[in-house]
Protein backbone atom coordinates (compact mmCIF):
# COMPACT_ATOMS: atom_id res chain seq x y z
CA UNK A 1 0.00 0.00 0.00
CA UNK A 2 1.35 3.75 -0.92
CA UNK A 3 -0.21 6.30 0.97
CA UNK A 4 0.85 8.83 -0.55
CA UNK A 5 1.53 8.11 -3.51
CA UNK A 6 -0.52 8.27 -7.39
CA UNK A 7 -0.20 7.45 -10.85
CA UNK A 8 -3.31 8.50 -11.94
CA UNK A 9 -6.06 7.26 -13.25
CA UNK A 10 -8.78 6.58 -10.95
CA UNK A 11 -11.16 9.23 -9.16
CA UNK A 12 -9.75 10.13 -6.05
CA UNK A 13 -13.23 10.37 -4.85
CA UNK A 14 -14.44 6.95 -5.27
CA UNK A 15 -14.43 5.78 -1.77
CA UNK A 16 -18.19 4.29 -1.70
CA UNK A 17 -16.11 1.30 -3.31
CA UNK A 18 -14.40 0.73 -0.63
CA UNK A 19 -16.99 -0.76 1.00
CA UNK A 20 -17.56 -3.38 -1.83
CA UNK A 21 -15.75 -6.53 -1.37
CA UNK A 22 -12.81 -7.93 -3.54
CA UNK A 23 -11.59 -10.82 -3.15
CA UNK A 24 -12.16 -13.03 0.70
CA UNK A 25 -14.89 -10.20 2.56
CA UNK A 26 -13.52 -11.10 5.96
CA UNK A 27 -9.64 -11.19 5.47
CA UNK A 28 -7.87 -8.91 7.89
CA UNK A 29 -7.69 -6.66 4.59
CA UNK A 30 -10.59 -6.09 3.88
CA UNK A 31 -11.80 -5.32 7.23
CA UNK A 32 -8.88 -2.87 8.23
CA UNK A 33 -10.29 -1.06 4.62
CA UNK A 34 -13.68 -1.23 5.69
CA UNK A 35 -12.91 0.22 9.19
CA UNK A 36 -10.94 3.14 8.01
CA UNK A 37 -14.03 4.07 6.02
CA UNK A 38 -15.98 3.79 8.94
CA UNK A 39 -13.40 6.03 11.01
CA UNK A 40 -13.29 8.71 8.88
CA UNK A 41 -17.15 8.84 8.14
CA UNK A 42 -18.33 9.15 11.35
CA UNK A 43 -15.22 9.37 14.17
CA UNK A 44 -17.40 7.75 16.69
CA UNK A 45 -15.50 5.77 19.06
CA UNK A 46 -17.20 2.67 18.34
CA UNK A 47 -15.58 2.38 15.03
CA UNK A 48 -12.17 3.35 15.97
CA UNK A 49 -12.45 0.18 18.32
CA UNK A 50 -13.55 -1.63 15.29
CA UNK A 51 -10.63 0.02 13.31
CA UNK A 52 -8.40 -1.06 16.03
CA UNK A 53 -9.54 -4.30 16.71
CA UNK A 54 -8.66 -4.32 12.29
CA UNK A 55 -5.21 -4.07 12.60
CA UNK A 56 -4.95 -6.14 15.36
CA UNK A 57 -5.92 -8.87 12.90
CA UNK A 58 -3.81 -7.50 10.10
CA UNK A 59 -0.90 -8.02 12.29
CA UNK A 60 -1.62 -10.93 13.60
CA UNK A 61 -1.83 -12.83 10.30
CA UNK A 62 1.19 -10.63 9.43
CA UNK A 63 -0.66 -9.00 5.51
CA UNK A 64 1.72 -6.88 4.31
CA UNK A 65 0.67 -2.96 4.10
CA UNK A 66 3.67 -1.99 1.57
CA UNK A 67 5.38 0.82 3.59
CA UNK A 68 2.44 2.02 5.83
CA UNK A 69 3.15 1.69 9.50
CA UNK A 70 -0.25 0.40 10.70
CA UNK A 71 0.12 0.70 14.08
CA UNK A 72 1.49 4.74 13.96
CA UNK A 73 -1.92 5.03 12.27
CA UNK A 74 -3.55 3.37 14.98
CA UNK A 75 -2.37 5.55 17.34
CA UNK A 76 -3.17 8.89 15.22
CA UNK A 77 -6.66 7.54 14.52
CA UNK A 78 -7.30 6.77 18.26
CA UNK A 79 -6.42 10.19 19.28
CA UNK A 80 -8.38 11.31 16.97
CA UNK A 81 -5.62 13.55 15.26
CA UNK A 82 -5.27 11.57 12.17
CA UNK A 83 -6.88 14.07 9.11
CA UNK A 84 -9.88 13.05 7.37
CA UNK A 85 -8.25 13.72 3.91
CA UNK A 86 -5.22 11.20 4.95
CA UNK A 87 -7.37 8.53 6.38
CA UNK A 88 -9.41 8.76 3.27
CA UNK A 89 -6.27 8.39 0.89
CA UNK A 90 -5.43 5.35 3.25
CA UNK A 91 -8.78 3.88 2.70
CA UNK A 92 -8.69 4.64 -0.73
CA UNK A 93 -5.29 2.85 -1.20
CA UNK A 94 -6.32 -0.38 0.43
CA UNK A 95 -8.91 -0.16 -2.46
CA UNK A 96 -6.79 -0.02 -5.24
CA UNK A 97 -4.53 -2.70 -3.98
CA UNK A 98 -7.34 -5.06 -4.82
CA UNK A 99 -8.59 -3.24 -7.70
CA UNK A 100 -5.79 -2.02 -9.87
CA UNK A 101 -6.16 -3.17 -13.39
CA UNK A 102 -3.79 -4.16 -16.20
CA UNK A 103 -4.78 -1.63 -19.18
CA UNK A 104 -1.83 -3.03 -21.94
CA UNK A 105 -2.56 -5.57 -24.68
CA UNK A 106 0.63 -6.99 -24.28
CA UNK A 107 0.24 -7.44 -20.26
CA UNK A 108 -3.40 -8.81 -20.47
CA UNK A 109 -2.12 -11.62 -22.68
CA UNK A 110 0.73 -12.06 -20.73
CA UNK A 111 -2.11 -11.94 -17.54
CA UNK A 112 -4.05 -14.49 -19.76
CA UNK A 113 -1.38 -17.11 -19.18
CA UNK A 114 0.13 -16.53 -15.79
CA UNK A 115 -3.44 -16.65 -14.31
CA UNK A 116 -3.53 -20.38 -15.33
CA UNK A 117 -0.68 -21.12 -13.50
CA UNK A 118 -1.26 -18.48 -10.25
CA UNK A 119 -4.64 -21.03 -9.85
CA UNK A 120 -2.81 -23.52 -8.51
CA UNK A 121 -1.08 -21.60 -5.67
CA UNK A 122 -1.50 -21.68 -1.99
CA UNK A 123 -3.38 -18.60 -0.25
CA UNK A 124 -0.73 -18.91 2.52
CA UNK A 125 1.22 -17.88 -0.72
CA UNK A 126 -1.18 -15.12 -2.14
CA UNK A 127 -1.91 -13.60 1.57
CA UNK A 128 2.18 -13.02 2.11
CA UNK A 129 2.96 -11.91 -1.44
CA UNK A 130 4.43 -8.30 -0.99
CA UNK A 131 5.24 -7.75 -4.75
CA UNK A 132 5.09 -4.70 -6.57
CA UNK A 133 3.98 -5.69 -10.03
CA UNK A 134 4.06 -8.28 -13.22
CA UNK A 135 7.79 -8.57 -13.88
CA UNK A 136 7.87 -11.83 -15.98
CA UNK A 137 9.61 -11.69 -19.58
CA UNK A 138 9.05 -13.81 -22.52
CA UNK A 139 10.89 -17.25 -23.59
CA UNK A 140 11.03 -18.73 -20.84
CA UNK A 141 10.86 -23.02 -21.49
CA UNK A 142 13.95 -24.74 -20.15
CA UNK A 143 15.13 -21.38 -18.95
CA UNK A 144 17.08 -21.36 -15.11
CA UNK A 145 15.42 -18.41 -13.50
CA UNK A 146 17.17 -16.34 -10.32
CA UNK A 147 14.01 -13.57 -8.50
CA UNK A 148 15.74 -11.54 -6.13
CA UNK A 149 13.60 -10.40 -3.65
CA UNK A 150 11.08 -13.57 -3.83
CA UNK A 151 9.08 -13.08 -1.03
CA UNK A 152 6.16 -16.30 -0.51
CA UNK A 153 7.25 -17.93 -3.90
CA UNK A 154 4.13 -16.44 -5.74
CA UNK A 155 6.04 -15.33 -8.75
CA UNK A 156 8.73 -18.47 -8.39
CA UNK A 157 6.11 -21.12 -8.28
CA UNK A 158 4.14 -19.22 -11.69
CA UNK A 159 7.66 -19.64 -13.42
CA UNK A 160 8.73 -23.09 -11.97
CA UNK A 161 5.70 -24.34 -14.60
CA UNK A 162 6.34 -21.58 -17.22
CA UNK A 163 10.15 -22.90 -17.63
CA UNK A 164 9.18 -26.07 -17.45
CA UNK A 165 10.43 -29.57 -15.56
CA UNK A 166 13.67 -29.19 -17.04
CA UNK A 167 13.64 -25.36 -16.24
CA UNK A 168 14.49 -24.07 -12.66
CA UNK A 169 13.49 -21.54 -11.06
CA UNK A 170 15.66 -19.86 -7.31
CA UNK A 171 14.54 -17.17 -4.92
CA UNK A 172 16.54 -15.25 -2.43
CA UNK A 173 14.89 -13.22 0.18
CA UNK A 174 16.49 -11.68 3.10
CA UNK A 175 13.04 -12.42 5.07
CA UNK A 176 13.76 -15.53 6.69
CA UNK A 177 9.75 -16.66 7.64
CA UNK A 178 9.24 -15.51 3.87
CA UNK A 179 11.54 -18.34 2.76
CA UNK A 180 10.14 -20.76 4.98
CA UNK A 181 6.73 -19.42 3.80
CA UNK A 182 7.79 -20.25 0.19
CA UNK A 183 9.43 -23.77 0.79
CA UNK A 184 6.18 -24.94 2.57
CA UNK A 185 4.42 -25.91 -0.68
CA UNK A 186 7.03 -26.91 -2.89
CA UNK A 187 5.82 -30.84 -3.03
CA UNK A 188 1.86 -28.92 -3.65
CA UNK A 189 2.86 -27.13 -6.93
CA UNK A 190 5.31 -30.02 -7.96
CA UNK A 191 1.74 -32.39 -7.74
CA UNK A 192 -0.07 -29.64 -9.41
CA UNK A 193 1.92 -28.92 -12.36
CA UNK A 194 2.99 -33.14 -12.85
CA UNK A 195 6.23 -32.74 -11.81
CA UNK A 196 8.69 -35.63 -11.13
CA UNK A 197 11.38 -33.55 -9.92
CA UNK A 198 11.25 -30.09 -7.98
CA UNK A 199 12.53 -27.30 -10.34
CA UNK A 200 12.35 -24.37 -8.05
CA UNK A 201 14.48 -23.55 -4.47
CA UNK A 202 14.63 -20.91 -2.15
CA UNK A 203 17.35 -19.32 -0.31
CA UNK A 204 17.48 -17.24 2.69
CA UNK A 205 19.99 -14.32 1.69
CA UNK A 206 21.00 -10.85 0.82
CA UNK A 207 20.60 -9.93 -3.24
CA UNK A 208 24.45 -7.93 -2.97
CA UNK A 209 25.35 -11.40 -2.17
CA UNK A 210 24.46 -14.30 -3.80
CA UNK A 211 28.37 -15.52 -3.56
CA UNK A 212 27.70 -16.21 0.06
CA UNK A 213 24.75 -18.62 -0.61
CA UNK A 214 26.26 -20.28 -2.97
CA UNK A 215 25.09 -18.88 -6.53
CA UNK A 216 27.69 -19.59 -8.96
CA UNK A 217 29.14 -17.73 -11.80
CA UNK A 218 27.16 -17.78 -15.36
CA UNK A 219 24.35 -20.34 -13.55
CA UNK A 220 21.57 -18.41 -14.76
CA UNK A 221 19.67 -17.17 -17.94
CA UNK A 222 17.31 -14.77 -16.70
CA UNK A 223 17.39 -12.73 -13.12
CA UNK A 224 13.72 -10.89 -12.22
CA UNK A 225 13.14 -8.36 -9.71
CA UNK A 226 10.32 -6.49 -8.30
CA UNK A 227 11.08 -3.00 -6.74
CA UNK A 228 13.47 -4.75 -4.56
CA UNK A 229 16.97 -3.18 -5.57
CA UNK A 230 15.90 0.69 -4.72
CA UNK A 231 16.11 -0.98 -1.62
CA UNK A 232 19.55 -1.53 -1.21
CA UNK A 233 22.12 0.64 -0.77
CA UNK A 234 24.79 -0.36 -2.67
CA UNK A 235 23.31 -0.98 -5.84
CA UNK A 236 26.19 -1.46 -7.85
CA UNK A 237 27.08 -4.68 -5.81
CA UNK A 238 23.76 -6.07 -6.55
CA UNK A 239 24.04 -5.23 -10.55
CA UNK A 240 27.77 -6.45 -10.13
CA UNK A 241 26.61 -9.88 -8.86
CA UNK A 242 23.98 -10.33 -11.42
CA UNK A 243 26.52 -10.08 -14.02
CA UNK A 244 28.60 -12.84 -12.69
CA UNK A 245 25.93 -15.45 -11.98
CA UNK A 246 24.19 -14.62 -15.91
CA UNK A 247 25.06 -16.93 -18.81
CA UNK A 248 26.69 -15.04 -21.49
CA UNK A 249 23.20 -13.70 -23.60
CA UNK A 250 21.66 -13.79 -20.06
CA UNK A 251 19.19 -11.01 -19.21
CA UNK A 252 17.86 -8.87 -15.88
CA UNK A 253 14.67 -8.15 -16.68
CA UNK A 254 13.73 -5.79 -13.65
CA UNK A 255 10.99 -3.33 -12.15
CA UNK A 256 12.12 -0.52 -9.96
CA UNK A 257 11.68 3.16 -8.84
CA UNK A 258 13.88 6.06 -10.83
CA UNK A 259 14.50 10.08 -9.87
CA UNK A 260 15.03 12.60 -12.39
CA UNK A 261 17.84 13.88 -10.88
CA UNK A 262 20.35 13.15 -8.06
CA UNK A 263 18.93 12.70 -4.24
CA UNK A 264 19.82 15.04 -2.05
CA UNK A 265 20.49 13.62 1.69
CA UNK A 266 17.23 14.84 3.31
CA UNK A 267 15.34 12.61 0.42
CA UNK A 268 17.82 9.40 1.13
CA UNK A 269 17.61 9.78 4.49
CA UNK A 270 14.24 10.60 4.96
CA UNK A 271 12.23 7.32 6.80
CA UNK A 272 8.61 7.81 5.00
CA UNK A 273 10.31 8.58 1.49
CA UNK A 274 12.64 5.27 2.07
CA UNK A 275 9.53 2.97 2.69
CA UNK A 276 8.01 4.19 -0.26
CA UNK A 277 10.60 3.10 -2.56
CA UNK A 278 11.01 6.85 -3.07
CA UNK A 279 14.31 7.61 -0.60
CA UNK A 280 16.49 4.90 -2.72
CA UNK A 281 15.76 5.81 -5.98
CA UNK A 282 18.19 5.84 -8.45
CA UNK A 283 18.98 8.67 -10.59
CA UNK A 284 17.36 7.28 -14.02
CA UNK A 285 20.83 8.10 -16.08
CA UNK A 286 22.85 6.25 -13.54
CA UNK A 287 21.34 2.78 -14.24
CA UNK A 288 23.25 3.33 -18.08
CA UNK A 289 26.44 4.22 -16.48
CA UNK A 290 26.43 1.42 -13.64
CA UNK A 291 25.48 -1.28 -16.26
CA UNK A 292 27.74 -0.19 -18.91
CA UNK A 293 30.38 0.54 -16.20
CA UNK A 294 29.93 -3.53 -15.44
CA UNK A 295 29.72 -4.93 -18.86
CA UNK A 296 26.09 -5.13 -19.70
CA UNK A 297 24.39 -3.63 -23.07
CA UNK A 298 22.88 -0.37 -22.55
CA UNK A 299 19.77 -0.86 -20.36
CA UNK A 300 16.44 -1.25 -22.89
CA UNK A 301 13.30 0.72 -21.30
CA UNK A 302 10.20 -1.33 -21.43
CA UNK A 303 7.35 0.48 -19.65
CA UNK A 304 6.84 3.57 -17.29
CA UNK A 305 4.76 5.04 -15.21
CA UNK A 306 4.97 8.68 -13.56
CA UNK A 307 4.64 8.91 -9.91
CA UNK A 308 3.17 11.55 -8.00
CA UNK A 309 3.08 12.54 -4.36
CA UNK A 310 -0.37 13.55 -2.54
CA UNK A 311 1.19 15.06 0.96
CA UNK A 312 2.27 18.42 1.16
CA UNK A 313 4.93 18.23 3.53
CA UNK A 314 6.55 15.00 1.59
CA UNK A 315 5.89 17.55 -1.79
CA UNK A 316 8.39 20.07 0.06
CA UNK A 317 10.97 17.38 1.22
CA UNK A 318 11.00 16.25 -2.74
CA UNK A 319 10.92 19.50 -4.39
CA UNK A 320 11.79 19.47 -8.01
CA UNK A 321 12.89 16.16 -7.80
CA UNK A 322 10.41 14.01 -10.17
CA UNK A 323 10.17 9.80 -9.66
CA UNK A 324 8.79 7.30 -12.27
CA UNK A 325 8.43 3.50 -11.97
CA UNK A 326 9.87 1.45 -14.85
CA UNK A 327 10.77 -1.81 -15.98
CA UNK A 328 14.58 -2.34 -18.32
CA UNK A 329 16.22 -5.28 -19.05
CA UNK A 330 20.00 -5.70 -19.25
CA UNK A 331 21.60 -8.32 -21.61
CA UNK A 332 24.75 -9.60 -20.85
CA UNK A 333 26.21 -10.28 -24.07
CA UNK A 334 29.73 -12.40 -25.17
CA UNK A 335 32.81 -10.37 -26.05
CA UNK A 336 32.63 -10.47 -30.22
CA UNK A 337 33.34 -8.56 -32.95
CA UNK A 338 31.75 -4.89 -33.85
CA UNK A 339 27.88 -5.29 -34.32
CA UNK A 340 26.29 -3.63 -37.35
CA UNK A 341 22.64 -2.96 -38.18
CA UNK A 342 20.36 -5.94 -39.47
CA UNK A 343 17.23 -6.92 -40.65
CA UNK A 344 15.78 -9.52 -38.68
CA UNK A 345 12.32 -11.39 -38.95
CA UNK A 346 10.11 -12.55 -35.74
CA UNK A 347 9.40 -16.45 -36.35
CA UNK A 348 6.63 -16.37 -34.05
CA UNK A 349 5.79 -18.83 -31.80
CA UNK A 350 6.39 -17.48 -28.27
CA UNK A 351 4.42 -18.49 -25.73
CA UNK A 352 2.09 -16.02 -25.10
CA UNK A 353 3.04 -13.97 -28.06
CA UNK A 354 2.87 -16.07 -31.21
CA UNK A 355 1.60 -13.42 -33.17
CA UNK A 356 3.60 -10.28 -31.88
CA UNK A 357 6.45 -9.69 -29.55
CA UNK A 358 6.58 -6.14 -27.80
CA UNK A 359 10.63 -6.06 -26.92
CA UNK A 360 10.55 -2.93 -24.97
CA UNK A 361 9.58 0.98 -25.97
CA UNK A 362 11.22 0.79 -29.29
CA UNK A 363 10.38 -2.45 -31.15
CA UNK A 364 7.52 -4.78 -31.45
CA UNK A 365 7.97 -7.93 -33.51
CA UNK A 366 5.25 -8.93 -35.50
CA UNK A 367 5.24 -12.36 -37.17
CA UNK A 368 6.75 -12.73 -40.53
CA UNK A 369 7.78 -8.79 -40.87
CA UNK A 370 10.67 -7.60 -41.56
CA UNK A 371 12.47 -4.70 -39.08
CA UNK A 372 15.21 -3.25 -39.71
CA UNK A 373 17.07 -2.91 -36.06
CA UNK A 374 20.01 -0.96 -34.96
CA UNK A 375 23.35 -3.05 -34.00
CA UNK A 376 22.37 -3.46 -30.47
CA UNK A 377 19.23 -4.56 -30.72
CA UNK A 378 20.99 -7.09 -33.83
CA UNK A 379 23.62 -8.21 -31.05
CA UNK A 380 21.18 -8.57 -28.53
CA UNK A 381 18.70 -11.28 -30.92
CA UNK A 382 21.48 -12.88 -32.14
CA UNK A 383 23.41 -13.76 -28.82
CA UNK A 384 20.22 -14.35 -26.60
CA UNK A 385 17.65 -16.83 -25.59
CA UNK A 386 15.78 -15.04 -28.56
CA UNK A 387 18.03 -16.02 -31.44
CA UNK A 388 15.92 -18.78 -32.39
CA UNK A 389 12.86 -16.99 -32.99
CA UNK A 390 14.63 -14.83 -35.82
CA UNK A 391 15.62 -14.91 -39.17
CA UNK A 392 18.61 -12.11 -39.01
CA UNK A 393 20.63 -10.90 -41.78
CA UNK A 394 22.72 -7.60 -42.45
CA UNK A 395 21.20 -5.23 -44.31
CA UNK A 396 21.71 -5.72 -47.94
CA UNK A 397 21.14 -9.42 -47.73
CA UNK A 398 17.56 -10.90 -48.94
CA UNK A 399 15.86 -11.95 -46.46
CA UNK A 400 13.14 -15.02 -47.52
CA UNK A 401 10.31 -12.65 -47.16
CA UNK A 402 8.55 -9.33 -47.04
CA UNK A 403 5.30 -9.72 -45.96
CA UNK A 404 5.82 -5.78 -44.39
CA UNK A 405 8.91 -4.31 -44.52
CA UNK A 406 9.73 -1.79 -41.59
CA UNK A 407 13.03 0.92 -41.90
CA UNK A 408 14.16 1.80 -38.57
CA UNK A 409 13.48 5.23 -38.41
CA UNK A 410 15.66 8.17 -38.12
CA UNK A 411 14.07 9.55 -34.68
CA UNK A 412 16.51 8.37 -31.34
CA UNK A 413 16.00 5.12 -29.51
CA UNK A 414 13.53 6.13 -26.56
CA UNK A 415 15.56 5.31 -23.40
CA UNK A 416 14.45 8.33 -20.90
CA UNK A 417 11.68 6.29 -18.44
CA UNK A 418 10.19 10.39 -17.67
CA UNK A 419 9.88 10.73 -21.67
CA UNK A 420 7.83 7.49 -22.46
CA UNK A 421 5.89 8.21 -19.75
CA UNK A 422 4.71 11.38 -20.52
CA UNK A 423 4.58 10.27 -24.05
CA UNK A 424 0.90 9.41 -23.66
CA UNK A 425 -2.14 9.37 -20.65
CA UNK A 426 -2.79 5.79 -21.92
CA UNK A 427 0.02 4.33 -20.24
CA UNK A 428 -1.03 2.61 -17.64
CA UNK A 429 -0.19 0.36 -14.47
CA UNK A 430 0.77 -3.21 -14.91
CA UNK A 431 -0.32 -4.35 -11.76
CA UNK A 432 -3.22 -6.30 -10.84
CA UNK A 433 -5.03 -7.52 -7.87
CA UNK A 434 -4.61 -11.07 -8.81
CA UNK A 435 -0.43 -10.64 -9.55
CA UNK A 436 0.56 -7.68 -7.34
CA UNK A 437 0.70 -6.75 -4.29
CA UNK A 438 1.03 -2.76 -3.99
CA UNK A 439 4.14 -0.82 -4.73
CA UNK A 440 5.74 0.12 -7.84
CA UNK A 441 3.31 0.53 -10.94
CA UNK A 442 0.37 0.50 -8.89
CA UNK A 443 -2.28 3.35 -10.03
CA UNK A 444 -3.42 5.14 -6.95
CA UNK A 445 -5.57 8.09 -6.86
Amino acid sequence: MRPFLSHGGRDATSLPSALMPFGPSDSPLSRLRRSLVEVMATGTPDSQARFGQSVKGLLTEKVNTCGTDVIALTKQVLKGSRSSELLGQAARNMVLQEDAILHSEDSLRKMAIITTHLQYQQEAIQKKYYGCGLVIPECLENCWILDLGSGSGRDCYALSQLVGETGHVTGIDMTESQVEVAKKYIEYHMEKYGFQTPNVTFLHGYIEKLEEIGIKDESYDIVISNCVINLVPDKQAVLQEVYRVLKHGGELYFSDVYASLELPEEIRTHKILWGECLGGALYWKDLAVLAQKIGFCPPRLVTANLITVQNKELERVIGDCRFVSATFRLFKLPKTGPAERCQVIYNGGITGHEKELIFDANFTFKEGEIIEVDKETAAILKNSRFAKDFLIRPIGETLPTCSGCSALESKGIITDPFMLAGQSDSMKSRCSPDVAGGCCGITYS
